[in-house]
């Protein structure tokens, strides 16, 4: 089975490249805005109708939460245009597009988790651009899956799990939030899953749409203490109110999201969030 993986330098596409051998099955092809730029139509047709994967995994994504408030032409460019673009010729080769998306297409007013039939009302540019991406699969995909996911981090690129790594051993003390609430998800336990649902995924018609985060429920203060203990720094974590760490845009403060629909679909047991930050941190010390 042929799959094309773009944004091969984020986070989750490398994760998927780590694990691609572990996966003798699939032929990868992995791409970047340097091999495939999404953003261009043309570029995306001809790429799709020369290679024609059987699946196409969007890891490709505008994921600067707060410059996204000042820059939503390329936010959107991003995170909806090339969502539709990616539709249109996988539908056009008759390929299963997986798509990632976020936990901030909600306004996080709710106080139990979100299913995925709950009402969407995201308070961000990014947020809301993302928001236009999944319509936009549901649109333009003859098959497509949606999977909404919440606080990615993982041994690459830019994540909460390093900033607070590098600020705990510069610092005495560290300020976090304490009152939003969700659930830190390893993007290694995210691509494992995508990869594992791959062959049932791909017999369906239509477009699905999923929930995937890691077990259990954590604020952001809770995460940060749990890196600096598993990482053994010596600084101390408090806790502060968001009003107390003012940002251009605005947060969910409850996003925790109901896994029970992805679990049952696919059977697949997800990691508890604690278990996963220690894995990853092991992988950083390495």
């Amino acid at each position: 089975m042929k799959i094309l993986v773009t944004g091969t330098l984020g986070q989750l596409g490398n994760e998927i490249s780590v694990l691609s051998n572990e996966y003798p099955d699939f032929e990868f092809i992995f791409t970047d805005i340097d091999e495939l730029d999404i953003s261009d139509p043309i570029m995306v047709e001809t790429f799709c109708t020369s290679y024609q994967p059987q699946v196409i995994i969007n890891c490709a994504a505008y994921t600067a939460v707060d410059k996204a408030e000042e820059d939503e032409s390329l936010a959107y460019l991003i995170n909806t245009t090339a969502v539709e673009n990616l539709s249109k010729s996988a539908t056009a080769i008759g390929a299963l597009l997986v798509h990632i998306s976020t936990d901030y297409v909600f306004d996080g007013k709710n106080c139990i988790p979100y299913i995925e039939t709950d009402p969407t009302n995201p308070q961000s540019v990014y947020g809301k651009s993302k928001l236009a991406g999944e319509e936009a699969v549901s649109k333009f995909a003859s098959k497509g899956i949606i999977l909404r996911t919440s606080w990615l981090y993982s041994a690459f690129g830019n994540n909460f799990v390093k900033t607070m790594i590098k600020y705990g051993t510069e610092r005495d003390e560290l300020n976090v939030v304490c009152d939003q609430i969700g659930t830190p998800t390893y993007a290694r336990d995210l691509a494992k899953a995508i990869l594992d649902i791959i062959p049932t995924a791909i017999l369906q018609s239509g477009t699905s749409l999923f929930h995937y985060s890691n077990e259990g429920v954590a604020s952001w203060f809770d995460f940060a203490h749990t890196i600096i203990n598993l990482a053994e720094i010596e600084c101390t974590v408090n806790p502060i109110q968001t009003k107390d760490y003012p940002v251009k845009a605005i947060r969910p403060n409850f996003s925790v999201l109901n896994k029970s629909k992805f679990k049952e679909t696919y059977k697949i047991n997800i990691p508890y969030w604690s278990d996963s930050v220690k894995h990853c941190i092991l992988r950083l010390k390495k």
